[in-house]
This record gives structure tokens, C-alpha cells and sequence, in this order.
């Protein structure tokens, strides 16, 4: 299957094809298209559709996120759980369209006029509380971003990255360490290799940079879940 779209609409289509042996190929179209350029494909959809013929099939794990009312989703790069998923949460979805990226900037502006939420974190038997908790398979965050700097979409674990804090202006800093690359050697982030992460407390969720609720609920791997069409050099 080809999908074009942002990771939303790819996030919509490998729901429905969670088991199955048909491959998936992306082309960018989106907002961020974080998967697209996880895998080098670039922004440019000709550009992107050009490398079809050229990529190959591998089996891949996907994220799965688990609600308290026993539904569950299925993801590809990443979830997050706080800070991040609030800034999804009051997105103007007509400035999103209009503006792309500048409408999550300044979401994410909006959220330094109060303090930061604080949730429970439990990851490999350790808690955390924290303001923002990414489960990530992508080193790419937001398309020209990267926090979790070891995940792979070969892997079948989450890069896990936890930060601590409620003051907003925390945040900012950590965001610069975000763009210098230095985030997870800062104090007050912690980053773990986990199957399963497990929320409490109170915050909303993101799956692929879509709103996807609220606490508590659970992020796990689903192992050999989706064939994905990808650049053999990947990884």
C-alpha cells in the first residue's frame, strides 16, 4: 500500500493493516512527515516517490498504546505522554493548515503561562514523575528535531526519554539542549531502552503527533506488526 500524508494519515492506514504481510510505502505530505524523514526520504513527494523502485520490505515492530477502557491504537514513530501531547491538545487546527510547524511553536509558546503537569512514570520497574514522557522508534522529532538519538524502527525496544520538572521555563532550556543535540546528557533527563512504559496521574496523550486522550494508560511494543518499504541503507 502507498500512503501519502502526514504521519496522521499514515498513522490511519497502518491501523488497518496491523498483521498484515502487504507493505506500506510512504510519501511526504504532511505537516512534520517525521517518518519520512526518519527514513531520508525527504520532504518532497517526487522526489520521495522516484526512490520507490529502490527500497526494500522489513518486518518491523510498532508501538501500541493501551487505554484504561481496554482500547488500544497502534503507532509508528512515536508516543508521548505531558508536556508534548498538551501542545497537541490546543493546537488551532486552521492555523495548523495555514501555517504548518508555526502552529505548533506557538502552542507550545502558550504553554510557558503555567506550570507544567506532572505525571507517574513506570519504566522498567523504576518511577519517574515527570512533565513530558516520549516512547519513542524515531531519532526524528517534530521533522528537523531528534531527542531520542538511539531509537531505530529495527529495534523492538522504545528509546525512552523522561524529563523531569513543572517550571516552564525548564522546558525551555531543555529544548535548547534539544537543538544543540545535548538533551539527554542534561540534568533532570532520563533515558531508558524499555518494551513498555505504564502512565498515572493526570496529562493527555500523542500517538504520531495526534491527540490520543488522556492518563492513565500504556505504551508497549507489538513485535513483527507491519512490513514497511524503506531504504536498504536504513539503520
Amino acid at each position: 500500500m502507498l500512503v501519502m500524508g502526514g504521519d496522521g494519515t499514515i498513522n490511519e492506514a497502518l491501523n488497518g493493516m496491523v498483521g498484515s504481510t502487504v507493505p506500506l510505502a510512504v510519501l511526504p505530505g504532511g505537516t512534520a512527515n517525521v517518518i519520512s524523514m526518519e527514513l531520508g526520504l525527504g520532504s518532497r513527494p517526487d522526489r520521495a516517490a522516484a526512490r520507490l523502485g529502490t527500497l526494500v520490505a522489513r518486518r518491523i515492530a510498532l508501538g501500541r498504546m493501551c487505554s484504561a477502557n481496554g482500547s488500544s491504537r497502534y503507532f509508528l514513530s512515536m508516543g508521548g505522554a505531558g508536556l508534548d501531547a498538551k501542545i497537541v491538545y490546543d493546537l488551532n487546527p486552521g492555523l495548523k493548515s495555514r501555517t504548518g510547524k508555526l502552529a505548533y511553536w506557538l502552542a507550545g509558546f502558550g504553554q510557558f503561562t503555567g506550570r507544567v503537569v506532572n505525571l507517574t512514570a513506570n519504566v522498567n520497574g523504576q518511577v519517574y514523575n515527570c512533565g513530558f514522557a516520549l516512547a519513542s522508534r524515531v531519532r526524528n522529532y517534530g521533522g528537523d528535531l531528534e531527542i531520542a538519538s538511539g531509537a531505530s524502527l529495527l529495534s523492538d525496544e522504545f528509546e525512552i526519554v523522561l524529563f523531569e520538572g513543572s517550571n516552564p521555563l525548564r522546558y525551555a532550556w531543555y529544548m535548547l539542549g534539544v537543538g544543540i543535540r545535548r538533551v539527554q546528557a542534561m540534568h533532570g533527563v532520563h533515558t531508558h531502552r524499555a518494551r513498555r512504559i505504564e502512565f498515572s496521574g493526570e496529562g493527555h496523550l500523542q500517538i504520531d503527533g495526534e491527540y490520543a486522550g488522556r492518563l492513565p494508560a500504556s505504551f508497549e511494543i507489538a513485535p513483527a506488526a507491519l512490513t514497511l518499504l524503506m531504504p536498504d541503507n536504513y539503520g
